[in-house]
């Protein structure tokens, strides 16, 4: 079984920008945390800092490598440090 995972500390997300299916909206200072593993990327959120994890709403998406993987995890960070102003938005590269 091949897998990998990338982890992106101190993102600042704007208020009603990363949903997460367990609680709903969270904001603040972020990390943000993808695993791919049998070609799914699965992408979890918390408070930086804390030892809660949370699912994002729409994960785990479809990604056919590692380096999609790794692709979609940094456009999932960019879109949350960019809010409004983003290339896509979290729902947009979740419902690929």
């Amino acid at each position: 079984m091949t897998w990998a995972s990338w982890t992106t500390v101190g993102i600042h997300a704007l208020p009603g920008t990363v949903r997460t299916e367990e609680i709903g909206v969270i904001n603040g200072d972020l990390t943000i945390h993808t695993t791919w593993s049998e070609n799914l990327a699965h992408v979890a959120v918390q408070h930086s800092g804390t030892e809660d994890w949370y699912t994002m709403v729409g994960s785990p998406v479809p990604c056919h490598s590692e380096e999609a993987s790794r692709s979609f995890h940094q456009a999932v960070v960019e879109a949350v440090r960019g809010g409004e102003r983003a290339k896509a938005s979290l729902e947009e590269l979740f419902s690929a």
